[in-house]
């Protein structure tokens, strides 16, 4: 009887092995849009090559990822934005110490409907439609035509980015409309003729137009100089230094093979 119970025992534990190994081997990623396809491309990429590991990918915003970095509910949070230092604060005190790792280079880019003649603004005028200053396109040189100003929800980095660099911490137009992602507000400028609105550099399609700022176009020169004003780095943070298979995921993601992912999804690379 003792030696059918030890066996039993030894059998049982030989299952579990591979159910422990194959919890161990699953990484998780949530937050920003913007990192999304990058995140999603290098994911599917590196379970090609490592299909022993398993990585669930979803969006959310940058401050849901950076959020659940600090919850410890993901391996990897994306952010298309850094961190803020009252998150910094609350990671210390929950026993999290967030370590951000640039994945690649982008920029916002302003965007408007085609069939506006406009083909570029300056930061103040950008500034000055999203306060409500300029209400039709004609006080700006552009058609008779009612301004629709697109913007992105507040959990969004983008929306971060933005209102650093270009609102300069004033508040925006109450009216503008708040989209969720990237792919929101391009459709939506892309089917509304007085649109305007904001995105990563690689969401832009054919739909819509990319408006000059500054006198300079966004493009993988410009960004990578920063000579594009409202260029930003996108990235991926974990809780201290990357150990294990997430060490694996993000050393494929700064390879060539991954940085090679992040400019066929539109972005610029990041070394």
């Amino acid at each position: 009887m003792y030696k059918k119970t030890v066996i039993i025992i030894a059998l049982l534990a030989l299952v579990a092995i591979p159910v422990f190994a194959k919890r161990g081997n699953k990484v998780t990623i949530a937050g920003s849009t913007t990192v999304l396809p990058i995140a999603q491309s290098c994911a599917e990429e590196f379970m090609n090559c490592h299909p022993d590991v398993n990585i669930s990918v979803r969006g959310g915003g940058s401050s849901v990822g950076i959020a659940s970095i600090i919850a410890g509910t993901v391996d990897i949070g994306d952010a298309s934005r850094h961190i803020k230092d009252k998150e910094l604060v609350q990671a210390r005190e929950m026993g999290i110490n967030p370590v951000e790792n640039v994945v690649a280079n982008d920029g916002i880019v302003v965007i408007v409907n085609p069939a506006n003649s406009i083909k570029a603004l300056s930061l103040d005028q950008v500034k000055d439609i999203y306060t409500g200053k300029f209400l039709n396109w004609k006080e700006i040189g552009g058609p008779n035509m009612p301004i629709v100003v697109i913007s992105r929800d507040v959990s969004s980095g983008t929306f971060e980015v933005f209102k650093e660099k270009v609102m300069q911490g004033t508040a925006g137009i109450d009216g503008a409309l708040m989209l969720a992602s990237n792919n929101a507000v391009v459709s939506t400028v892309a089917s509304t003729p007085g649109a305007i609105g904001y995105a990563g550099l690689g969401y832009v399609t054919s739909s819509i137009k990319v408006l000059s700022i500054e006198g300079v176009m966004p493009s993988k020169k410009t960004i990578q100089s920063g000579e594009y004003p409202i260029s930003r780095t996108l990235h991926m943070y974990t809780n201290g230094k990357a150990k294990g298979n997430v060490k694996l995921f993000l050393d494929f993601v700064l390879s060539p093979a991954g940085q090679k992912i992040v400019e066929a999804q539109g972005f610029v690379r990041a070394n």
